[in-house]
């Protein structure tokens, strides 16, 4: 992930390619339940100060991260996979009552690898991308870039060219990858005694 961007706009074509890549991905009974607010210029700005107070900015461990000349909003939309559920073919499932029948979100789960064929579409064109959430400011996002009500937010992408040093990890970065080894099961679950 890339917390530090260069200050250089992304070509419009190259950004579009990008972003196509996230309708690629899988979507439970294909809902179609997936929008992207791609913000740049002066909407990225907006976006900062809907999130990111100027007098906290002084303090921002990620200072580069404010220079990312795009970010996407990846937005998501439960009601569509309930509707789309309660059609005839789906029925069945009782999915398709209302959000709380789902045991699984799948609209987060959906938009979960919308972000990733995103990310690596990203890093495939060479550019610097990361993912984060809104968490605490989802409203405020919300409401700063019309988003309609319902719609739920999965997070934003910031993309754009790295800046030197820009691929520095942060302290949850520094703690390295998991081994697949100890976290892949053949047959069954191999580590009964800790339960993980």
């Amino acid at each position: 992930m890339c917390r530090d961007f260069a200050a250089k706009p992304v070509d419009a074509a190259l950004l579009a390619r990008v972003t196509a890549a996230a309708f690629r991905g899988p979507a439970a009974g294909n809902a179609h339940a997936l929008d992207l607010v791609v913000l740049t210029g002066s909407d990225v700005q907006r976006y900062w100060d809907a999130t990111l107070p100027t007098d906290r900015r002084e303090a921002f461990p990620w200072p580069g991260l404010l220079q990312a000349p795009a970010l996407v909003l990846v937005v998501v939309d439960p009601m569509a996979y309930v509707d789309r559920y309660g059609e005839p073919d789906k029925a069945h499932t009782g999915l398709g009552t209302d959000v709380a029948s789902w045991p699984v979100p799948y609209w987060f789960v959906d938009g979960g690898a919308a972000v990733m064929a995103l990310l690596l579409a990203a890093e495939a064109a060479g550019l610097g991308a990361l993912f984060f959430g809104q968490f605490d400011h989802e409203e405020a996002v919300r409401r700063t870039f019309g988003v309609p009500t319902g719609r739920r937010a999965v997070g934003t992408v910031a993309l754009g060219q790295p800046a030197d040093g820009g691929r520095v990890p942060s302290a949850s970065g520094r703690r390295g990858r998991p081994s697949a080894g100890d976290h892949t099961h053949a047959g069954q679950w191999s580590n009964v005694s800790s339960g993980r």
